[in-house]
């Protein structure tokens, strides 16, 4: 599983990487993060607003920072 964090490093961006990766343990996935910070990338999947939280390369929040109880739910439905 790959999960991206699509964002230019601010702290809400660290944040959503951090709380993703918590998730991704919990759940005890096995998942590369990547963080993407590049604008050009970043608005190739239509994010005009970051953070934003990718799994497997679809969109599944942007804009704000998600719970970790809605992250789990997110890369559940992707397992």
């Amino acid at each position: 599983m790959i999960i991206k964090i699509l964002g230019g490093g601010c702290a809400n961006c660290r944040k959503l990487y951090t709380i993703a990766e918590q998730a991704a343990q919990e759940l005890g996935v096995q998942a590369e993060l990547v963080k993407v910070q590049d604008m050009r990338d970043i608005v190739s999947y239509g994010v005009m607003r970051t953070p934003a939280l990718v799994i497997n390369e679809k969109v599944k929040v942007f804009g704000k920072v998600p719970k970790i109880d809605e992250v789990k739910k997110y890369i559940s439905e992707e397992m």
